[in-house]
């Protein structure tokens, strides 16, 4: 078995039960002539297109070579298609593709389609559900005389007919001798960085797992986790690793830093702090559940979410508990926000709560009444002018007195997902609209005013990294590995890069011609623009 998008997208675990559970994530074995290799999917903890894992694409690698010089019949399983669904397809088949690879089998789309990945025969097979149909069903796929067949069963309709549906798809199972193919695919345009030649890497690495949360850095080292559950450390200047700190689980926390001390949680369930000079834990904090919440340290207190319903107040300097709310509804993913009175915070649970920053007492809650896919949890809070802004994934746009918690308005108008940002002035709100468009907003208005927008022309997007702004440069992650620049004077697009064709996630400028940034996929890098 492997998982699909909806065990890791809202996984309060972290991507981690299911191992547990199930042993692996992916699987390889013979039954009869045949090899099965079959792996997860993704997207993982982030919204985004699917993405089979850098651990994944690492495994797959291996399991090809060990069929080098064999001619044994190959089917693989995935729960996407192997199509532009899948943000990596391109690596699956061209890896898939120095085997003797017969047939290709992938869910998600929910009905039976027969399919084509660049020459190897798919078939998506349907759901269980019922959708408009009396009763659900499920495919019967059977391998005979070189022949995959599939039939639908419908099991009361079935029975009551005493017969089965004939085979609505038959895939002959060949050598399609895909070496001597010399047809050319689609891959991932690169053009783009040809339009702005002046923007390059410093220096860029390739992680061996997925990177599945920001990066930060003072003015030595950057730090950034990793899915293979460590905290890694790389010189700012050439990108070479200083330390590495291992947990015990996944790591989807963005750090935080304070002078000498980083705190992150890990999946394994605790909190830890560290020297940022070596990486020597300075504390820890295991709370019992996996953490998939990001720190804000504010002075002398760290403030993180949990799994379990709770949101904790720790003393940077120790890790004592100073006070803990017991009652948040689902779990916490995203980084608080503080002001002098409260720190605010949204779940998985359709709520968005304030808190009294001193003693962890609820001074108000906010719902938008909507299913949990809906909820301000992954969007990262803006909080100005006495105002929070919220982008969540029902396209709205909600803001809200902070001291009170009453809608002040809320607007669809623009149809963000859950990536927004603030100036550094705190004068406008940033929406990262699903097509093309970043939108400013004014953050002082009683009603939804916009002052300017831009075009980008990104496409689709759905990521959920945040805007960042740096000396009057706008930084626009996407969910393709292009991180666009905006200049706020000028108001229009100084330029884009793409690093990857996975989730840019959150950046951290250095300048506003200098930034690191990470994605899913497992690259990192020191982007310089080096226009005058």
């Amino acid at each position: 078995m492997f998982p699909g998008n909806h065990d890791t997208k809202w996984s309060e675990n972290g991507c981690n039960s299911f191992k547990k559970v199930f042993g692996a994530e992916h699987f390889a074995f013979d039954f009869g002539k045949y090899r099965f290799i079959g792996c997860g999917s993704g997207p993982n903890m982030r919204m985004s297109p699917g993405l089979v894992s850098r651990e994944d694409v690492l495994w797959l690698r291996t399991e090809v070579s060990k069929l080098q010089n064999s001619d044994k019949p190959v089917i693989f399983m995935n729960h996407y298609p192997l199509d532009n669904s899948l943000a990596n397809w391109y690596l699956l088949i061209d890896e898939l593709k120095k085997t003797n690879v017969q047939a290709a089998l992938c869910g998600h789309g929910h009905a039976n389609q027969k399919l084509d990945f660049e020459g190897i025969p798919g078939t998506m097979g349907r759901s269980n559900l019922r959708a408009k149909e009396a009763v659900g069903g499920y495919n019967l796929v059977t391998i005979q005389n070189d022949t995959m067949s599939f039939v639908t069963r419908t099991p009361a309709i079935d029975q009551q007919a005493g017969q089965t549906a004939a085979p609505w798809r038959q895939v002959a199972l060949t050598n399609h001798h895909f070496a001597q193919d010399s047809k050319h695919y689609v891959r991932p345009s690169y053009q783009l960085n040809d339009v702005y030649k002046n923007v390059s890497a410093i220096w860029e690495k390739q992680d061996s797992s997925d990177i599945g949360a920001g990066i930060i850095a003072n003015k030595d080292i950057c730090i950034y986790p990793n899915t293979a559950g460590q905290l890694v450390a790389l010189s700012l200047a050439d990108g070479s690793v200083k330390w590495r700190f291992a947990t015990q689980g996944k790591v989807y926390s963005t750090p935080a830093m304070h002078k000498k001390r980083v705190v992150v949680a890990s999946t394994d369930g605790t909190i830890y702090c560290l020297r940022t000079d070596n990486g020597q834990l300075i504390w820890k904090q295991d709370t019992g559940k996996p953490i998939v919440a990001c720190p804000l340290i504010d002075g002398n207190t760290v403030y993180i979410g949990s799994s379990e319903g709770k949101f904790r107040a720790l003393s940077l300097k120790t890790g004592a508990e100073k006070w803990t709310f017991n009652n948040v509804t689902g779990f916490i993913e995203s980084v608080p926000v503080v002001d002098k009175s409260n720190v605010y915070v949204g779940s998985w649970g359709s709520t968005f709560y304030a808190l009294n920053r001193k003693n962890g007492k609820p001074v108000w809650t906010w719902t938008n009444n909507k299913v949990r896919n809906f909820s301000p949890a992954a969007c990262t809070p803006v909080l100005t002018n006495g105002r929070i802004f919220l982008q969540t994934p029902d396209r709205t746009v909600t803001t809200l007195d902070a001291k009170s918690g009453r809608e002040i308005w809320k607007s669809n108008q623009h149809k963000g997902f859950e990536a927004s940002g603030l100036s550094e002035d705190g004068s406008l709100f940033y929406v990262k609209c699903m097509s093309d468009t970043v939108w400013a907003m004014s953050t002082r208005s009683d009603v939804p005013q916009p002052e300017w927008f831009v075009n980008c022309q990104y496409g689709a997007e759905i990521s959920p990294s945040p805007i960042v702004e740096k000396a009057g440069t706008l930084f626009v992650p996407t969910d393709e590995g292009v991180l666009y620049a905006i200049d706020r004077q000028t108001r229009q697009l100084a330029w884009a890069h793409k690093l990857s064709n996975a989730m840019v996630n959150r950046v951290f400028p250095l300048s506003n011609r200098d930034v690191l940034i990470t994605t899913m996929d497992g690259k990192v890098a020191r982007l310089r623009n080096g226009a005058n």
